[in-house]
């Protein structure tokens, strides 16, 4: 019988453009399918003729719908950190508050804009999908990842008493905690309101930390 983590595994990689455009069109069938109908009733014979193909053919890329899940999330933790830094490669290291100010809200628009569209699909992903051992040291992995591009562009502001490394960690995980809690809910949210409360509310935290 075989294990969580190898029933969550893709089937194979995709080395040549023809397969590699199929499990393209797989994922993002399956982004309709599970926005659409849920993890339920999200089924791969759903996501087979969304994406115009036979469930066999599916199968021979992923075993099951929790590993496609398992897949959506990790391509949607990758666009998120490509989108963070992006929106720091186009700042200059802040010298002074101001220019924490405008790194703190470049970083909320940033995971605001990534998380804004599709709510319900975020909901599948990270309150309905699976989350085997591997898939979660991945993401504790990121996390690290990301608190330490946080500590290297806060830490030279703060205080020689203050961690630098505890700091970027707190506002990374309030950051990502209140996007994934409030913006990725079908709640109705004032997303630009959203992104002054937050942004406000790290800048509070770290005011009194700072040189």
């Amino acid at each position: 019988m075989p294990t969580t983590e190898k029933r969550l595994r893709p089937r194979k990689t995709p080395r040549q453009l023809r397969a590699v455009d199929t499990r393209a069109r797989i994922l993002d069938a399956a982004r309709v399918v599970f926005a659409e109908h849920g993890y339920a009733a999200g089924t791969t014979n759903r996501i087979a003729a969304e994406a115009a193909m036979s469930v066999g053919s599916l199968y021979q890329y992923f075993p099951n719908k929790d590993s496609i899940l398992v897949e959506l999330v990790r391509t949607h933790v990758d666009d998120g950190g490509r989108a963070v830094l992006g929106a720091l490669d186009a700042l200059p290291r802040p010298t002074d508050a101001e220019g924490l100010a405008r790194v703190v809200r470049a970083v909320v628009g940033a995971m605001v804009a990534i998380h804004a569209d599709d709510r319900r699909l975020h909901q599948v992903l990270f309150e309905e999908s699976p989350r085997p051992a591997a898939l979660l040291g991945e993401l504790h992995a990121m996390e690290d990842t990301a608190v330490g591009v946080a500590a290297a562009w806060i830490g030279p502001l703060l205080r020689a008493d203050v961690d630098p490394e505890l700091t970027a960690r707190i506002v990374t995980v309030t950051i990502e905690s209140l996007v994934h809690r409030l913006v990725a809910s079908e709640r109705p949210l004032d997303v630009d309101g959203f992104v002054d409360e937050c942004v406000a509310l790290v800048l509070a935290y770290l005011a009194p930390k700072l040189r």
